[in-house]
């Protein structure tokens, strides 16, 4: 399979704005992102996506291709088309990569595209949820799904209800596990799934891969040890850097 990952790396942020040009021990956020992602194996191009010259022209100082695309793209997915279409060269599946985790795992892009046989539809990662913290978190997306590993559906809220057990030991009855948010999209479902509109779970959960579940789309599912260290505030920059150090 021919696969090309794809970095959105969007200017406006509302909580941190030019988040792709900060500088994280001598680099930025994006070049960071972009030297992780050219390490995987499973790639055979990398593209940065971004609605901003400053970005671009910084992108292109370390050697990246760039695409400039729209400002106005209402997610990720809808951008990394934009992108893949202006590119003008035709692959069989295109990975979403966060371009907001600085120290993410090249192996955690290779185990996503390792799905990418041609059936696939969609695919996305999970890691298992081993405490009650976690699991209670309304930040954290939890998933349900087939024995296919197929995504039934994903929430913010705790599913399944564990009736007659404590809540805090819910995680002790049933393998939960929770949403790590890199896509690969087969190119004609990415296409496909720009064309939708917006759904009502989609809007209730504030969650985009609803609107492809109430769609009929197939969401396969990797489960990854990689856990993913996203930067969407100033403050979390330290918190990930004190994370790494504990490793």
């Amino acid at each position: 399979m021919k696969i090309i990952g794809i970095i959105p790396a969007r200017f406006a942020s509302t909580r941190f704005p030019g988040k792709p040009l900060i500088e994280i021990n001598g680099k930025t956020m994006l070049q960071r992102v972009y030297e992780q992602t050219m390490q995987a194996k499973q790639l055979s191009e990398v593209l940065i996506a971004t609605d901003d010259e400053k970005i671009a022209q910084h992108a292109q100082s370390f050697g990246a291709k760039v695409v400039l695309t729209k400002a106005d793209h209402p997610s990720g997915t809808d951008r990394c088309y934009e992108a893949y279409v202006n590119f003008g060269e035709t692959f069989d599946y295109v990975v979403n990569i966060q371009g907001d985790e600085p120290f993410l795992d090249p192996q955690q892009i290779d185990e996503l595209a390792a799905i990418c046989d041609g059936k696939t539809e969609l695919a996305t990662q999970m890691i298992a949820v081993d405490n009650e913290s976690v699991l209670f978190d309304q930040g954290e997306v939890k998933i349900v799904m087939n024995q296919n590993k197929e995504a039934l559906y994903f929430s913010r809220m705790v599913i399944p209800f564990i009736k007659n057990v404590p809540q805090e030991d819910w995680h002790k009855h049933h393998p939960y596990f929770r949403h790590v948010g890199m896509y690969a999209y087969r190119t004609d479902i990415l296409e496909a799934l720009t064309k939708l509109p917006p759904s009502s779970l989609e809007n209730a959960e504030s969650l985009e891969q609803l609107r492809w579940l109430e769609n009929g789309f197939k969401i396969k599912l990797v489960q990854t040890e990689f856990d993913s260290h996203c930067i969407d505030t100033p403050d979390d920059i330290e918190k990930v850097l004190n994370l790494l150090s504990k490793k």
